[in-house]
């Protein structure tokens, strides 16, 4: 097996600020993964501060994909089934790990990763953090969040951060690949393979208003698809939250 896929760089620190920030500056080589072992001063959506304990994950991937911007977003799609492939070859169990719309991986039925896409310019930025030893407290999450994880209390092992980076960087090349070649549906169809609780009640949260409806999964540009009692809602960007503590 290829360890590591051909013509994409690879930068490891040991601490900068933001992995979005130093991937950038080398965006000249995109590809490019850039992973450190402490970040400084990483953000999250929104601008929230990410915090960052020893031994968890923070990497960001520099490319300049082609095709329309709008087609952007389906990166987070391929970025969260390609980590999901990578935490599969590493524990060995896949029965752990399912997917939140739009770009989260659940262990267990909580949020073990999050991933951040950021265009500027021509350039895409893929941050990915990953809770291999600590999660943040829910008291430090936004209400209504997700409970979180972290993959040495699911399962019993710890993990170096290194050993995630090159399973995840092989799975995400093969899967842009295949984005080129195949267009979104078969991804499409695996990504709704894998998601938590389709199916079930949730509410969307939009800029002035909530949309409660029963979650039947994802369209083709990636838009969740809501089932409402006035019909189907497509929502290209929301906040949701699952019923009963989802």
């Amino acid at each position: 097996m290829e360890v590591w896929p051909q013509g994409t760089g690879r930068l490891i620190l040991d601490e900068t600020g933001s992995t979005q920030g130093e991937a950038f500056a080398r965006a000249g080589d995109a590809p490019i993964w850039v992973m450190a072992h402490r970040q400084t001063a990483a953000t999250g959506r929104r601008g929230r501060a990410w915090a960052m304990p020893d031994g968890n994950f923070a990497a960001t991937l520099a490319i300049r994909p082609d095709g329309p911007v709008a087609r952007r977003a389906l990166r987070s799609f391929i970025a969260a089934l390609a980590l999901r492939d990578a935490l599969i070859e590493l524990t060995g169990q896949p029965a752990l790990f399912t997917l939140k719309w739009p770009n989260d991986v659940l262990c267990r039925e909580r949020k073990l990763a999050g991933i951040l896409l950021e265009s500027r310019g021509d350039v895409l930025l893929v941050g990915i953090g990953v809770n291999l030893v600590a999660a943040p407290p829910q008291v430090e999450l936004e209400p209504g969040a997700s409970l979180a994880t972290d993959l040495l209390s699911a399962t019993g092992m710890r993990y170096d951060p290194e050993a995630l980076l090159d399973p995840l960087a092989r799975s995400f090349a093969a899967r842009e690949a295949r984005l080129a070649q195949e267009g979104f549906g078969p991804q499409q169809a695996e990504w709704m393979r894998g998601a938590a609780r389709i199916g079930e009640q949730m509410t969307a949260r939009l800029v002035g208003r909530e949309v409660t409806g029963r979650f039947d999964g994802i369209d083709a540009d990636g838009a969740l698809l809501l089932a409402t009692a006035t019909g189907i809602e497509r929502l290209p960007a929301a906040e949701i939250y699952f019923h009963e503590g989802g």
